[in-house]
C-alpha cells in the first residue's frame, strides 16, 4: 500500500481538520455510488478509506510516524502478525493488534490453572489426571464497515497470523462498537482441546455525506433557489439509495426536515436521516436585475 500521507494529497504535519477534509473530498469522488461505471473508482475508495484509518487515528498516525507500524498497519520488524483488521504496535500480541484472552485457561486464569498447564506439559494431563483439555487462547482484532455495508450485511476477508485468510460475515444491522465472534478460528489449543474463538470488534468508516449523530443520521442536500421560492422536489441520500422528498414553497437556508425511519438501528425501530437544505443561488443576471429592483 502506498504511504498514506500521499494516499491523501497531504503532508506529515497537516491538521486533524486539513486530514479528515482531505479525506472526505476524496471519499466523496471515488465513492462506488458515484461511480458505477468505473470499476478502478472501488479500489481507490478502499485505498482512501485504509490511509484514513492510518493518518486519522491518532494513535495509529502517532505509530507510523515512528515507524512501528507500515502503511497497512502491521508491525515492522515481526513478520506473520497483523494485516488486515489485525492492526498493532511494537508488542505484536497487545496494544490494538492480535491479542490473546487468557481467560480460557491460560496463565492469567489464576494459579490453578497454570499448574495445570505446567502438568500438561509433562504428560500428566493435569494433577491427578482429572481435567478437561482447556481450549486455545481467543484472538481479538478489529474488522471496518461502510454504513451502506453495514445496512445490507456483509462479507469481510480477514488475514490471520500465520498467513491464514478466512472470510467474516457481517450481520446487517450491527452497531459500532459490537463484537462478531468466529468459533474455532483463534489460536489452537497445545493440549488437545477445541481451538479459541477469533473476536472482532466492528468500526464504521467515516462517510463522505452522512454524519452519525446517536440513531440519526444527518446529511446536506443543495436546494436551487428557484425551489426554495416556489417549492419544489429534492433527491436526499439514504443507507438503501436515494428517495425523493417535497420541499414546500418559501424554504429558508438552514432549514431541517425528517426522514422517519431512515437512520440506524434503534431498539425495535430505526432513527431517522435529518435533511439540512443549502440554497444554491445561480449566477443568472435576470435575477441579479431583480433583486436590485426589489432593493430599490
Amino acid at each position: 500500500m502506498r504511504d498514506p500521507y500521499t494516499v491523501l494529497g497531504v503532508a506529515k504535519s497537516a491538521s486533524e481538520a486539513d486530514v479528515k477534509s482531505a479525506f472526505r473530498k476524496l471519499a466523496k469522488r471515488y465513492h462506488p455510488d458515484r461511480n458505477k461505471d468505473d470499476p478502478a473508482a472501488k479500489e481507490k475508495f478502499a485505498e482512501v478509506n485504509n490511509a484514513y484509518e492510518i493518518v486519522g487515528d491518532k494513535d495509529k498516525r502517532g505509530k507510523f510516524d515512528r515507524g512501528e507500524i507500515d502503511a497497512e498497519g502491521k508491525p515492522r520488524g515481526f513478520e506473520g502478525v497483523g494485516g488486515g483488521p489485525f492492526q498493532g504496535g511494537g508488542n505484536p500480541f497487545g496494544d490494538g493488534g492480535f491479542s490473546y484472552n487468557f481467560g480460557r485457561g491460560g496463565p492469567q486464569g489464576g494459579h490453578e490453572d497454570f499448574l495445570n498447564d505446567v502438568f500438561r506439559n509433562l504428560g500428566g494431563g493435569g494433577r491427578g489426571g482429572r481435567h478437561a483439555p482447556q481450549p486455545g487462547r481467543d484472538l481479538t482484532g478489529d474488522i471496518s464497515i461502510t454504513l451502506e455495508e453495514m445496512a445490507s450485511g456483509t462479507t469481510k476477508r480477514v488475514s490471520l497470523p500465520g498467513g491464514r485468510q478466512i472470510e467474516v460475515k457481517v450481520p446487517a444491522w450491527i452497531g459500532d462498537g459490537k463484537t462478531i465472534r468466529v468459533a474455532g478460528q483463534g489460536e489452537p489449543s497445545s493440549f488437545g482441546g477445541p481451538a479459541g474463538d477469533l473476536m472482532l470488534t466492528v468500526h464504521y468508516l467515516a462517510h463522505p455525506r452522512f454524519v452519525i449523530d446517536g440513531s440519526d443520521l444527518r446529511v446536506r442536500v443543495p436546494l436551487p433557489l428557484v425551489d426554495a421560492v416556489l417549492g419544489g422536489t429534492i433527491r436526499v441520500p439514504t443507507l438503501t439509495g436515494e428517495v425523493e422528498m417535497n420541499v414546500p414553497a418559501g424554504t429558508s437556508g438552514g432549514r431541517n426536515f425528517r426522514l422517519r425511519g431512515q437512520g440506524l438501528k434503534a431498539g425495535a425501530g430505526r432513527g431517522d436521516i435529518l435533511v439540512g437544505i443549502d440554497i444554491s443561488v445561480p449566477d443568472d443576471p435576470e435575477l441579479t436585475e431583480l433583486m436590485r429592483a426589489k432593493r430599490a
